[in-house]
């Protein structure tokens, strides 16, 4: 087993620092009893106080977790049904571009995928709100959950549905029984993994939200605009740890299904 060299081992420090140093220093001063942000006061937990009596933000936090709950639903379900069809469906008509348009927006930048949504809902008076930014959360996430999706799916022992089958079991009967159980870590992933993409737009959510449909990254930025505020970075503290917990949990769920499938 090779040792990895002086040289690689100062980068992956450096660019490890370089990514996780100021979100660690965030962390940090969120605690800060100052209220200027890069002067260090003391020890204390006020601004997470001061947060919790914050009635908009909470008001977007809400808003913010109900979106998501949502679009990532949403997502998840077409997400397995296209990932479905690219696996157990071959090389049928029209797979190149039904392929091409599910994983589109990963490719596709956020600033375009945005706008062309906002000139959709302009173009058919669709009133923008909750309903909007959940239909361009679904619609972004929708090409992630299918690859989670699709990755189990490609290794999937097929011979437990036709074994069903044989016993006089529908395919629906079959999906439900003996397919979903088994991909299920994989889905509680692929919704895991959109839930956090829609909790963490700015965006996309920027382009086609209206008026009262304010998300939480939205209502941070116009904060931080204004000069950021130890409470705006309690605030973010949160949203870090709590986007943390659901990225581990996913790798937890991943890593398990991959260890039964083998």
């Amino acid at each position: 087993m090779k040792r990895l060299g002086p040289g690689l081992i100062m980068a992956l420090v450096a660019g490890f620092a370089f990514l996780y140093l100021p979100i660690l220093a965030l962390i940090a001063y969120s605690f800060n009893a100052s209220r200027l942000v890069t002067v260090w006061g003391g020890f204390s937990t006020h601004w997470y106080g001061a947060l919790m009596a914050n009635q908009p933000l909470l008001d977007a936090a809400w808003l913010s977790i109900r979106l998501a709950f949502v679009s990532a639903s949403v997502a998840t379900a077409l997400g397995t049904l296209a990932a479905l069809a690219l696996v157990r469906y071959g090389a049928f008509r029209g797979r190149t571009l039904f392929a091409g348009m599910v994983l589109a927006p990963l490719l596709m930048p956020e600033v375009i995928t945005g706008l062309s949504l906002l000139l959709l809902f302009v173009s058919a008076q669709v009133e923008r709100g909750f309903w909007t930014v959940t239909i361009a959360h679904a619609t972004f996430s929708l090409g992630f959950a299918c690859i989670v999706v699709q990755s189990r799916l490609a290794g999937f022992d097929r011979s437990l549905e036709e074994a069903a089958r044989d016993l006089g079991a529908t395919p629906i009967v079959t999906f439900w029984t003996v397919t979903l159980p088994l991909i299920w870590p994989a889905v509680a992933a692929a919704w895991m993994l959109a839930f956090t993409l829609s909790l963490d737009d700015l965006v996309i959510a920027s382009f086609t939200t209206g008026p009262g449909a304010t998300t939480l990254p939205m209502r941070l930025y116009s904060a931080v605009r204004l000069g950021v505020s130890p409470e705006i970075n309690a605030a973010c503290t949160i949203m870090i740890g709590a986007v943390a917990l659901v990225v581990i949990a996913a790798s937890l769920l991943l890593k398990r299904d991959q260890l039964a499938s083998a």
